[in-house]
């Protein structure tokens, strides 16, 4: 009996979900929108309890991270990532399952970004480990999802010339403020950062560009990854745009308006912020600048979350803006036919601007529309370049937007 028992006991206890330790090392490298990632997890199992770090490499970048809220849990694993984004912490969470060699893991960036990854004990070898779930001909966008490219997916311009976002000598240059404005709509003061061009004047008016931010970022994301300064100065001296003021605010329309450390926890402030810049900004910018104010000389235009915004508040408002313009715009953008419910009535604006880049996992939010568009005869510009979901792509949509807009001939 004692024999028996004893065998039971060995057939038994590997179902009672007492997972392997995970203590060790753990290799995954895998495809995303930024690049080749490769990372190296070193792991602490105590219990239940996981500690941690994870080195992470992507070209020439390198940096270490200390791995929070940790768990393992019969064979179920979980911890999270913080990771720096332009300033703000933007939380990574990994969720999976355990095999005595593999860690099957989906990477999560708030609704953003979900791969599945699979990372590998360091000493069971160090072959690439692409992505898992890559679908059809497309290939894997890291960021987003998998990317299937259509015939209409191509550059509608040649790149931008070398230099065309470095500030140059000999030109004439803009000035940079930061102002405060009382927004009724949110109950405070709020920031933004405002470009004026070179020899702005009182005695004349300007058309004004109204330019959003991602979701990670605020008022100053544009002018620390983007620099739109540079850019129209560059633009402006070369007569290839219309001296105009850029508008830099904050898309987050609540109290706190940082991102903090949970940046994709305050995208329902991002859909409020319409009140705030129809309402507040807007009115406080035609009274402190020397500004057009009919809608032929007023754009919208933004990255990411803030190519969602302008295509949801630009289109739903469209006696206010003539020039709308989304930059790899996320999936906080509406869908198509309730973006454009009356395509005869979206004919009336003076330039419709869709971007992406064919790296990116997001375009199919900018596919679709531009299907739609299509569908319905609605004239706009679709350009697919080669980049992801990055400033590479935003600053060249930037440039080529910004020369188009407050001209009679858009195209």
């Amino acid at each position: 009996m004692k024999t028996l028992s004893t065998l039971l006991t060995l057939v038994i206890l590997p179902c009672l979900g007492f997972g392997a330790d995970v203590t060790g090392t753990w290799k995954s490298e895998f495809d995303s929108q930024i690049g080749l990632q490769k990372y190296t997890f070193t792991l602490k199992q105590e219990g239940t309890k996981l500690t941690g770090k994870a080195n992470s490499e992507v070209g020439d970048r390198k940096r270490e991270t200390e791995l929070k809220d940790g768990k393992v849990d019969g064979d179920r694993i979980s911890f999270v990532e913080m990771l720096n984004f332009e300033g703000n912490d933007i939380r990574i969470s990994y969720t999976g399952t355990i095999s005595s060699s593999e860690l099957k893991l989906t990477r999560e960036v708030g609704t953003f970004a979900k791969e599945e990854i699979v990372a590998r004990r360091g000493d069971a070898g160090t072959s690439p480990i692409a992505a898992v779930g890559q679908q059809g001909r497309g290939r894997r966008g890291g960021f987003g999802g998998p990317i299937t490219l259509g015939p209409d997916d191509k550059p509608a311009f040649a790149s931008p010339p070398e230099g065309f976002d470095k500030a140059r000598e000999g030109i004439a240059h803009g000035q940079i403020d930061m102002v405060e404005y009382d927004s009724k709509s949110v109950g405070n003061k709020r920031k933004a950062v405002i470009y004026t061009p070179p020899g702005y004047s009182a005695d004349k008016k300007y058309p004004v560009l109204y330019l959003l931010h991602g979701i990670g970022g605020d008022e100053q994301e544009w002018r620390r990854g983007g620099h739109p300064e540079i850019i129209l100065d560059n633009l402006i001296a070369e007569k290839k745009a219309v001296p105009m003021i850029i508008v830099m605010p904050n898309g987050r329309a609540q109290p706190n308006d940082r991102p903090g450390t949970n940046a994709m926890a305050t995208a329902p402030a991002f859909g409020k912020f319409d009140k705030d810049l129809l309402n507040d900004l807007i009115p406080f910018i035609q009274s402190k600048y020397s500004v057009k104010t009919d809608r032929e000389s007023r754009a919208l235009a933004g990255l990411s979350m803030g190519g969602g915004q302008s295509l949801n508040f630009g289109l739903g408002n469209l006696d206010t803006f003539g020039w709308i313009g989304g930059f790899s715009s996320a999936p906080n953008t509406k869908p198509a036919a309730e973006l454009v419910p009356d395509p005869e009535k979206a004919k009336q604006l003076k330039l419709l601007f869709l971007s992406c880049g064919n790296q990116d996992g997001l375009i199919r939010v900018s596919q679709g529309v531009h299907a739609y568009l299509k569908e319905k005869n609605v004239p706009h510009v679709w350009h697919v370049d080669e980049h992801a979901h990055d400033f590479q792509h935003w600053r060249k949509a930037l440039y080529h937007f910004s020369q188009r807009i407050f001209k009679k001939d858009a195209a």
